[in-house]
């Protein structure tokens, strides 16, 4: 699988910047080419543990966890990922955790998969039915201003935040055809 240029190199590095500024010590994933920035980065930076998942809803106990432990983490996950995370997103509730998370949309903008669009159209939908803020980010010049701001109501405010970034934004996937 390809993909095209996002619309702007530098949006991931912005992100970066607020996660380090804001004292990230962790960073869980399911691998995803969308968040492939942040993940390399992740991994390059010896004051980040870059935690590799088996299925996302385990980032949203580690992230509870890394906050006991009094450590600062991040979920990054695709859109398809939230629906495997509903359950677990209780804990968030019961035990009153911050959370913060990116997810990268699926099922929008060019899409060629056509499992991704339930999950990416109901995405939304289900984060704020479990009691977590949505934000989202479309526009690359958009992307520091809006990642800051979830941070911050996360991991300031005690607040649980999603930030969508917009298919469009995260750039066109396209299966490689075999010549």
């Amino acid at each position: 699988m390809t993909r095209s240029s996002p619309n702007s190199p530098d949006w991931p590095a912005a992100i970066f910047r607020v996660l380090k500024a804001g004292r990230t010590r962790q960073v869980a994933y399911v691998p995803d080419a969308g968040h492939s920035h942040l993940i390399r980065s992740a991994i390059a930076d010896p004051d980040i543990e870059d935690v590799v998942l088996t299925t996302e809803e385990e980032g949203v106990a580690l992230a509870c966890g890394a906050w006991l432990g009094g450590q600062r983490a991040v979920l990054l996950m695709q859109s398809s990922g939230v629906g495997n995370c509903i359950n677990m997103f209780s804990l968030l509730q019961a035990a009153d955790f911050p959370f913060f998370a990116l997810v990268t949309m699926r099922g929008e903008y060019a899409e060629f998969n056509p499992w991704q669009g339930p999950m990416g159209k109901a995405t939304r939908g289900a984060l704020e039915l479990m009691g977590i803020q949505v934000l989202r980010v479309s526009r690359p010049e958009d992307v520091e201003d809006v990642v800051r701001a979830g941070f911050d109501a996360a991991f300031d405010a005690g607040g649980k935040v999603a930030v969508l970034l917009g298919q469009n934004l995260v750039g066109r996937k396209e299966w490689e055809r075999e010549q």
